[in-house]
C-alpha cells in the first residue's frame, strides 16, 4: 500500500564529485535510483514500471495535471521532476491525456504516490505508469534536485527501478554520460502522426465530457510535430474543421487540402534539427499569405523561418504558473509552459516584432510578422494543464482566418 506523506522521508543522495565506493551502496529500502552524468545519485523507492531510462532531467512546477504532463509529446527524451510533493490524488483516467502514447520517460517524486481521491479517477497513477512502461521514483529530495538543475542546468541522467535493489551504479553513470543530450536532436519525427487524420472533438465540460464540432466555419491544417490534443480541441471549439498532417508533409501535400489557415504545433527536441526539413516548407506557407499560428516548437520554427536563431536554455521553462507580458496590450497572463529552447529576440529581422516576454527571465515568448498574418507564442494557451488566460489566441487566429476570406 502507498505510504502516507507523513510517513515518507527522502532517502539519501550522494554527489559524484565526492562519492566514495561505499556511497554506491543503496540505502535500506531503496529500489530505485536517479543517476546523473556527474555521478550524483538520488536513491528512492521505485514506482510504476521496472527497468532503466536515459534522458534529460528537468523539473515541472505545476501543482496538478500530471497525467497531461506525462502524455505531452514535447517531453520526449525527458525525465520529469515534479516539484509539487503530492502526486496521485487525482488518479488517472482515459480522458486526461494529450497523446495516446506517453513520450516522457518517467517521473521523480518527493512523496510516494497517493491513492486517488477524485470522482473522475478510473485507476491509480502508479497502475497507469505501469501500464505505459513509465518508471517512477519516490522518496527523492526534489527541492535539492531542482536547485541542482537551476544552478547547473538540465543534466543527463538514468532513472532505474529494480525491485531487488541491485544496481550497477558505475555502468549507469557511464550510460548517463554517453547520452548525447537534446541539443541537435530531432525528436519530432518520433512522435508525430504517421497519417493524415481529421479532428472534430471540442473542449471538455463538466457533466458533458468532450463535444463535437458539427458546424465548422473554416478549415485549418495542423502540422503535427508532437501536437497536444487540447490544442486541437481549442481549434475545433473556435469553429475550425481540423486536418492533422505529419510534420514532414510537403508544401504541395499541405496545400492540396485547401486550408484557410495553417497551424504549427508544439513538439520535442531541438527546433534547428527539425527545421532542417520543416523550415523550407514553412517559408513557402508564409508566402501564400494565409494566416499561420504557431505554438512552442511551431513558434521557434517561425522564428527560424524569419532568419532568427534559437538556443538551448539553461534549465528551460516548465510549469503552469509562468507570467508572460503581452507587449502590445500591457496585459500579464499566467501561462502554462514546457520548453527547453527559445528564440533569440536579438536576432529577429525588421519585419518580425516581439509580442510577448517572460516576466521570469525576459526571454521571448511571442512574435508577429508585420507583413503577413503570421504569429506565434512560446507558451501553451491550450492550458492542459494550466490557467486559461491565453485561450483568446485561438479566437485571434480564427479571426485572422475569417478576415482573409
Amino acid at each position: 500500500m502507498p505510504q502516507t506523506p507523513a510517513d515518507t522521508k527522502p532517502l539519501s543522495a550522494t554527489t559524484g564529485a565526492s562519492a566514495s565506493a561505499t556511497d554506491l551502496t543503496p540505502p535500506p529500502g531503496a529500489t530505485a535510483v536517479l543517476v546523473l552524468a556527474d555521478g550524483t545519485l538520488f536513491w528512492g523507492r521505485g514506482a510504476g514500471a521496472t527497468g532503466e531510462k536515459v534522458g534529460e532531467v528537468c523539473f515541472n512546477t505545476a501543482m496538478t495535471g500530471y497525467q497531461e504532463i506525462m502524455t505531452d509529446p514535447s517531453y520526449a527524451g525527458q525525465i520529469i521532476t515534479f516539484t509539487f510533493p503530492h502526486i496521485g490524488n487525482v488518479g488517472a483516467n482515459a480522458q486526461d491525456i494529450e497523446a495516446l502514447t506517453p513520450y516522457a520517460l518517467g517521473c521523480v517524486l518527493r512523496q510516494d504516490i497517493t491513492a486517488p481521491a477524485n470522482f473522475r479517477a478510473e485507476r491509480g497513477f502508479d497502475d497507469w505508469l505501469k501500464s505505459h512502461g513509465l518508471i517512477g521514483i519516490s522518496g527523492v529530495d526534489t527541492r535539492r534536485l531542482t536547485r541542482l538543475i537551476r544552478q547547473q542546468g538540465a543534466p543527463n541522467g538514468v532513472l532505474a527501478h529494480h525491485p531487488d535493489g541491485v544496481f550497477d551504479v558505475p555502468a549507469l553513470i557511464a550510460r548517463a554520460r554517453a547520452w548525447p543530450g537534446l541539443e541537435g536532436m530531432d525528436l519530432a519525427k518520433e512522435v508525430w502522426t504517421r497519417q493524415t487524420t481529421s479532428w472534430d472533438e471540442t473542449l471538455w465540460a463538466l457533466g458533458a465530457g468532450y463535444g463535437r464540432q458539427a458546424a465548422p466555419t473554416r478549415h485549418i491544417v495542423a502540422i503535427d510535430y508532437g501536437i497536444k490534443r487540447n490544442i486541437l480541441r481549442n481549434l475545433a471549439s473556435a469553429g475550425a474543421r481540423v486536418t492533422v498532417v505529419p510534420g514532414d508533409s510537403s508544401f504541395a501535400d499541405i496545400m492540396a487540402h485547401n486550408p484557410d489557415g495553417i497551424f504549427l504545433s508544439n513538439g520535442p527536441g531541438d527546433p534547428a534539427a527539425t527545421g532542417e526539413y520543416a523550415i523550407p516548407v514553412i517559408r513557402q506557407l508564409i508566402e501564400t499569405g494565409k494566416p499561420v499560428f504557431g505554438i512552442c516548437l511551431g513558434h521557434q520554427m517561425l522564428g527560424l523561418a524569419a532568419g532568427a536563431r534559437t538556443y538551448k536554455m539553461h534549465q528551460g521553462h516548465r510549469g503552469a504558473n509562468h507570467p508572460v507580458k503581452d507587449l502590445e496590450t500591457g496585459k500579464v497572463e499566467i501561462t502554462s509552459m514546457n520548453h527547453g529552447f527559445a528564440v533569440d529576440a536579438e536576432t529577429l529581422p525588421a519585419n518580425v516584432k516581439a509580442t510577448h516576454v517572460s516576466l521570469f527571465d525576459g526571454t521571448l515568448c511571442g512574435l508577429r510578422y508585420l507583413d503577413r498574418p503570421v504569429f506565434s507564442v512560446q507558451h501553451h494557451p491550450e492550458a492542459s494543464p494550466g490557467p486559461q488566460d491565453s485561450f483568446y489566441l485561438f479566437r485571434r487566429f480564427m479571426d485572422a482566418v475569417e478576415a482573409g476570406q
